[in-house]
């Protein structure tokens, strides 16, 4: 089966838990009302289904291929990219004077939802040139705005992120890329950058790199890195295409997964030197790079999502034509395999925690757009820190979550799962480099400690769960059995993660590699209670919407179901995690490092 856009339930978060009437009503975003909300998602989902989810099975099996220093995409994909900038898609939410549709970002993340979806290798395209347009937007001149926006925006031309190096990978210290300062102010460029995703490529006329580079008297470290422009044409005044740039692809990689999208080796400098041109000012380049990188990691936390997604309804497909065995309760012959309870557990674990993390997600697109845009400055700070908060839990739960319900999706095919033929099997290996690009887990682990939790002593997190606890007490005074159940698990597993937090919170000096050595099992369970928050908030809203009658029952009680299911099953595992974060550091740090 291909991609149907789950519209009914993005329609509801949006809706329902972010709020998008109130983001409506915000300066800048009066253009996004539930109207136009619904007619962007409808357009958005078709153009998805018919033009881009068709790729992603072509991709997989006739990847994009590398000859003499050029790329060559899958077929069908130039021509769907072409359509894509033509329809608007790349700029949904980049501002409308530079020709996007200048729409909040909680209307763009279902859009990067759907696209990932269809097809994650092309999508990776449009999300690097996000962030591109993103770190231009900030820290770039008015000239460099005005001679590259535009053409991002419309999909003419396309950008990158150069980061990483041989010797450099998540150890940005250790960038050694050359950029030598020439007298009509441009900069030669000199160095190798390695996994540049659509590095080269022939979707675009023009591929504009953002790169990290030393110039000769910089400091040693972080501290000493710049970020420079380096086209793959040279952009002349007027904005036409000029000589070719001293950037070439030596190579690109061969994957496990994602393998349409040509990740690239570049090299600069070979034949004189690349010629760059600085954003902002020297030695803040990195500062300006974490600007394209905490927009990617939002969306490669969507990407998780949208690939647990696609498993989910291909896992969904098959079950119920698969035919197998008998009714537990006695039927007389062979049933679909969707009958059968274990089944029934794996569909209920994918579905859940899918919906769980796009509630997440969403609400925090929401806290983007009200941080930018409210006319309120402590209002704006509320939800600057809130957003903040979730930026490597939307990354790494997500991302982590898509792992599992992908493997999940290929045991609900049985041994066709593990069959390439199906499909169920380019999801899984697709899903396993969303844990390790744009920041691993651990990194974003090391975040969430480090700079989102002991910097203020555990102080936003406790006040957040403290938001949590209220919901909880609301469901569990309802005097609906199943609210209660569900306000139960929340309560029960909001405790234990603040016992989490404040044992961070006070190790963060006294031990601090205690205080980091459960850094991943606190993100992951911080991911479970504040998506279970938010499945929780569903279930009281479907309730209520049941109870006045009129609208989708089936959808309602669907919704209710789902989340109960996730207290259950998600949430009451919050109890281990405390423990394994608590009491678990010493197991991790007892043996020396000549012991392993």
């Amino acid at each position: 089966m291909s991609y149907v856009a789950p519209l009914k339930d993005m329609a509801f978060v949006m809706n329902e838990l972010a709020g998008l009437e109130a983001i409506s009503q915000l300066p800048g975003c009066e253009d996004a009302t539930p109207e136009t909300a619904e007619a962007v998602l409808e357009e958005n989902a078709k153009f998805c289904s018919e033009v881009v989810a068709p790729l992603n099975w072509a991709g997989d099996c006739a990847p994009s291929s590398w000859h003499g220093g050029e790329v060559k995409t899958t077929p069908g994909f130039k021509e769907a990219f072409k359509a894509f900038g033509q329809a608007g898609w790349q700029g949904v939410q980049h501002p409308v004077n530079y020709g996007g549709q200048g729409l909040p970002k909680l209307l763009a993340t279902p859009c990067i939802e759907m696209l990932n979806s269809a097809n994650l290798s092309f999508a990776l395209c449009p999300l690097l040139t996000d962030g591109a347009i993103e770190a231009l937007m900030t820290a770039g001149t008015d000239a460099q705005k005005n001679l590259y926006l535009e053409k991002l925006i419309s999909g003419q031309w396309t950008g990158t992120m150069n980061l990483t190096e041989p010797q450099a990978g998540s150890d940005l210290s250790l960038v050694r890329s050359r950029a030598v300062p020439e007298a009509d102010g441009t900069y030669k460029v000199f160095g190798t950058k390695i996994y540049i995703t659509y590095g080269e490529h022939d979707m675009a006329e023009n591929i504009i790199h953002l790169v990290l580079a030393r110039t000769p008297d910089a400091p040693e470290g972080v501290k000493g890195i710049s970020l420079f422009i380096v086209p793959k044409f040279l952009v002349k005044a007027d904005g036409s295409l000029g000589d070719r740039n001293d950037v070439h692809c030596v190579s690109i990689e061969h994957k496990l997964g994602i393998k349409a999208s040509p990740t690239a080796v570049l090299q600069y400098g070979d034949h004189g030197g690349a010629i760059g041109y600085l954003v902002g000012q020297e030695n803040r380049g990195l500062e300006y790079m974490f600007i394209m990188m905490n927009a990617a990691r939002f969306a490669v936390g969507m990407q998780g999502i949208a690939v647990a997604e696609r498993a989910y309804q291909k896992a969904v497909g098959y079950a119920r034509d698969r035919v197998q065995s008998r009714d537990l309760a006695g039927s007389a012959g062979p049933v679909a395999i969707i009958h059968h309870p274990d089944v029934k557990r794996m569909l209920m674990s994918m579905r859940a925690q899918t919906e769980a993390a796009r509630a997440l997600s969403y609400v925090t697109a929401a806290a983007f757009d009200a941080a930018h845009h409210h006319a309120d400055e402590a209002t704006r700070k509320v939800n600057h820190a809130f957003y903040e908060f979730m930026v490597p839990i939307v990354k790494g739960w997500s991302t982590e979550m898509s792992i599992d319900v992908a493997s999940t999706g290929v045991q609900v095919h049985g041994g066709m799962g593990f069959i390439e033929e199906t499909g169920a099997a380019q999801h899984y290996r697709d899903a396993r480099i969303l844990t390790i690009y744009e920041g691993t887990t651990a990194i974003q682990a090391n975040d969430l400690v480090g700079r989102k939790t002991l910097r203020d002593g555990g102080e936003l997190a406790k006040n957040l769960l403290s938001q949590v606890a209220a919901t909880a007490a609301e469901l569990t005074s309802s005097g609906n059995a199943e609210l209660v159940a569900i306000g139960q698990r929340l309560a029960a597993a909001s405790a234990d993660l603040k016992s989490i937090v404040e044992f961070i919170a006070a190790n963060g000096k006294a031990d601090i590699k205690a205080a980091f050595a459960g850094s991943v099992p606190y993100l992951k369970i911080a991911g479970i209670v504040f998506g279970g928050w938010q499945m929780a908030r569903a279930a009281k809203i479907a309730t209520a919407k049941l109870a006045e009658g009129g609208g989708d029952a089936s959808f309602y009680k669907a919704k209710i179901a789902t989340a109960r299911f996730f207290a259950d099953h998600y949430l009451s595992t919050s109890s281990a995690a405390r423990i394994s974060v608590v009491e678990g550091s010493a197991g991790v740090l007892a043996l020396a490092d000549e012991q392993f």
